[in-house]
């Protein structure tokens, strides 16, 4: 490049420059700032504040709060006593809303269910981490997937699963209802709470997937025009046990 080029765009980033500080000038005088800060300011404070660190609600209060924010979000809930009633209220939904296949997560509480002899009209498959593209077909044609959820949040009206191997996010992402159990002792009040079962951990035991769930699938991506069922299933129940 000769001498006259490169003088060239020497003006050209000296004029960007001034047009830059010029610009971050006048933010900060509508700031009431006199200068530009050239250093990042302090942030003393970390994380959510105490209040809420500390803001806790009881049992029966985070239930109702569940109970109320899960169906705001267009979701059915219920509270059932045990898990014989949670098996017979599956069954109940899977006559009422005519299904013929049903995926459930491998997870010892479902396995109890035996919910093939109390459904024979169904087929009821259970994932495992072997065929995944057929599971994965079996998932998308199902009616209903089931799942115990690991975490619950009363305060978003939300419910988290994780995923692995041995159980699959297919389950609760593409039938056309989906079944979420949640024990109550697995229902938190706050999000940070959550958040903490998963602070610290070492890469090899992270979940492959972590997912938050707040009532049936929507999307408005076209025109605004609000859609259930897009995205994930459009039904969706939370059982509440104990």
């Amino acid at each position: 490049m000769n001498d006259t080029g490169s003088a060239f765009l020497q003006q050209l980033e000296r004029q960007s420059r001034e047009k830059q500080a010029a610009f971050m000038q006048n933010i900060a005088n509508r700031l009431g700032r006199a200068s530009i800060l050239t250093e990042k300011p302090e942030h003393p404070y970390k994380g959510a504040p105490q209040f809420w660190r500390e803001y806790e609600l009881d049992q029966e209060r985070r239930i109702a709060l569940f109970q109320e924010n899960w169906t705001k979000a267009g979701g059915h809930t219920c509270r059932l006593a045990d898990m014989e009633a949670v098996k017979q209220l599956i069954q109940t939904k899977a006559r009422e809303l005519q299904a013929r296949l049903i995926i459930q997560q491998n997870q010892p509480e479902l396995s109890a269910f035996g919910l093939q002899d109390g459904l024979p009209e169904c087929d009821v498959v259970v994932w495992h981490p072997h065929d995944r593209d057929a599971l994965l077909t079996t998932s998308a044609g199902a009616d209903i997937g089931i799942a115990v959820v690991d975490h619950a949040i009363a305060h978003t009206g939300t419910i988290l699963v994780t995923s692995s191997p041995e159980t699959g996010r297919s389950v609760s992402l593409l039938p056309t209802a989906f079944i979420a159990i949640i024990p109550v002792e697995r229902l938190h009040t706050r999000l940070g709470e959550v958040l903490t079962h998963f602070d610290g951990r070492k890469r090899e035991s992270f979940p492959a997937g972590i997912h938050f769930i707040s009532g049936p699938s929507r999307s408005a991506d076209i025109e605004n025009d609000l859609t259930i069922g897009v995205h994930g299933p459009g039904v969706v129940f939370a059982l509440l046990v104990g």
